[in-house]
């Protein structure tokens, strides 16, 4: 059974589609297969992995609000492990139209049970905001990603992030849990930015990723060719951080390809 993470922050421009689609691609590239699912309206994540969303007949929008099979919708990307569903521009509307459904918070539930066990993960990309369709993906979701860019306001908003959280871990999904605050946008040359990092680390320690993504060309131009950045440019540092993110992920869920028992040596001596 598939492992449902969703990256969520309702705060614009700290890296949440970059880092869906690139986590992704890292952990198809390790051979886990992964899919994708673009719950934002501006469907960044499906322009981002090489498909135009004018282009989109049925997206997640249908799933939600029609009972679409999301297996039916399901698009393979240039890579053999990374698969997409889709989003258009109509899931804009769906918060309006959802507000009377009677299950209005499970949606996404159902539509991500059918599908789990064709893959090892999904990654939810969220819209940047608290409403209705990402409290739809937290309540699906295994774990949340939290990404947190270094820069001034890294904190702002942060508190009422995890007070939803929180409010839906008490009443939609007990099993919530965060896979780990992941820190974007990092450059050494700054004073900032290590600041931040301190900053970050003091207040939610382990929960920090060790692993950062600094600030790199590769990850903005890479969108633009519909590609992830390890298919774009897989010696940039953005694409080593994502791969080192990906792996740092299969470590902490006890997934990774050498089993723990085969990473010890004995030593005979005479």
């Amino acid at each position: 059974m598939g492992k449902i993470i969703s990256i969520a922050n309702q705060k614009g421009g700290v890296g949440k589609t970059t880092s869906a689609i690139n986590l992704a691609a890292s952990l198809g590239a390790l051979e886990f297969k992964t899919l994708i699912v673009d719950a934002d309206p501006q469907a960044n994540a499906t322009s981002g992995t090489g498909f135009d969303p004018k282009n989109i007949k049925t997206s997640i929008y249908e799933c939600l609000l029609d009972e679409v099979n999301a297996e039916d919708i399901i698009l393979n990307t240039e890579s053999p492990y990374l698969d997409i569903l889709p989003s258009h521009l109509d899931l804009v509307g769906a918060e309006i139209e959802l507000v009377n459904h009677p299950n209005r918070e499970r949606l996404m539930s159902a539509v991500l049970e059918g599908i789990r066990d064709l893959y090892d993960f999904i990654i939810v990309d969220c819209s940047p905001s608290l409403g209705l369709i990402t409290v739809n993906a937290l309540t699906a979701s295994d774990s949340v990603l939290v990404p947190v860019q270094c820069e001034y306001f890294a904190l702002e908003g942060l508190g009422k992030l995890l007070n939803t959280i929180k409010i839906v871990q008490k009443n939609l999904n007990t099993e919530l849990a965060i896979e780990g605050i992941l820190l974007t946008m990092y450059d050494s040359r700054l004073r900032l930015s290590n600041q931040v990092v301190t900053e970050v680390k003091r207040h939610f320690q382990d929960l920090v990723f060790d692993t950062i993504i600094h600030r790199n060309t590769k990850l903005g131009e890479a969108p633009s060719t519909g590609k992830p950045v390890i298919l774009y440019d897989a010696g940039s540092k953005g694409a080593v951080n994502y791969l080192n993110l990906g792996r740092e992920i299969l470590q902490k869920n006890n997934l990774t390809k050498v089993a723990q028992e085969d990473k010890i040596i004995d030593i005979e001596t005479e």
